[in-house]
């Protein structure tokens, strides 16, 4: 019972982690404005501009479209748009980690519905019917498809940080930590699931979660929970949580560009942020040196 439990907490964690750091990005304060474009939302963004070039910008209705922002946004935390503008070597690999990390997570959903349908009393079958056939060929389709391409996507993002000379300067041991994990929990769990190409063993573990009913004692099995468990909780507390903070930088750092007038709320943050005090003092040498020499007289 040890395992069902660790893994509903380590789930439960993921989720309140997660949105726990999304609730104080938005609380932070206003951060230092740039005004960069194009921004997506402006209605000149396709040749660069902005509302600045209207006459008496101020005096008229600052008009924006959300639904362009989000495809905008849409295309950079679906397909990491700009690391295949600007690295397409890397993007093939960093978004084989993603893309089967999204798969991993849709699997999950799947996994989770035809458990909930198995204990409900219906068939997850080739001939289960409509949906039970639908859940019995997706839940194998979208796991080993998502499982390979994570695994894939970890190893060689690894290789790559270790073998190009360049990248490995800017590598910290965190991110070799981070890369070695994921493999290491993929690979787990291609082998602990791999006895059953259908993936049934997966959903029956998941019915027993679901209905906490204890796990088999398959010593493979307790790995991969073990570890997928330190996965799920480690991932909201360290660097690679930046994907609750992806909307947050976009939508209230590089776009937010609502223009400053009298009365605004960009006004009262404004007003607000120039209240804040520092609660450390500077410490380095540059800021707090010793005074500059003395120009010595000519003798």
């Amino acid at each position: 019972m040890f395992l069902v439990f660790y893994a509903i907490l380590a789930m439960f964690l993921f989720l309140a982690i997660s949105a726990y750091k999304a609730y104080e990005y938005t609380k932070m304060p206003m951060h230092g404005r740039l005004d960069l474009y194009p921004v997506p939302k402006e209605k000149g963004h396709e040749h660069g501009g902005s509302y600045y070039e209207q006459a008496e910008w101020w005096a008229k209705p600052h008009e924006t479209s959300t639904a362009s922002e989000i495809v905008d946004m849409l295309k950079e935390i679906l397909f990491i748009k700009k690391l295949f503008q600007n690295q397409k070597s890397l993007w093939w690999l960093s978004y084989s980690l993603h893309l089967g990390i999204y798969f991993i997570f849709a699997w999950t959903v799947i996994l989770a519905a035809a458990a909930a349908t198995q204990l409900a009393g219906g068939t997850v079958a080739a001939d289960g019917g409509l949906w039970g056939a639908l859940l019995y060929y997706a839940t194998p389709l979208v796991g080993w498809i998502g499982f390979f391409l994570a695994s894939f996507g970890a190893i060689s993002l690894l290789v790559r940080r270790v073998a190009d000379p360049i990248l490995k300067k800017y590598t910290t041991p965190q991110e070799y930590f981070n890369l070695l994990l994921l493999f290491v929990v993929t690979l787990t769990g291609i082998l602990v699931w791999s006895a059953d190409i259908t993936m049934s063993n997966a959903r029956d573990a998941m019915a027993n979660v679901l209905s906490f009913q204890p796990l088999n004692d398959d010593p493979l099995l307790t790995i991969h929970i073990i570890l997928a468990g330190i996965m799920l909780i480690y991932i909201p507390i360290s660097k690679m949580s930046h994907y609750v903070g992806k909307f947050f930088s976009f939508h209230m750092v590089i776009w937010d560009n609502d223009p400053n007038l009298a009365g605004s709320k960009v006004e009262e943050k404004i007003k607000q942020a120039a209240q804040y005090k520092p609660q450390n003092k500077w410490s380095a040498p540059h800021i707090a040196g010793a005074p500059a020499p003395t120009e010595k007289a000519p003798k």
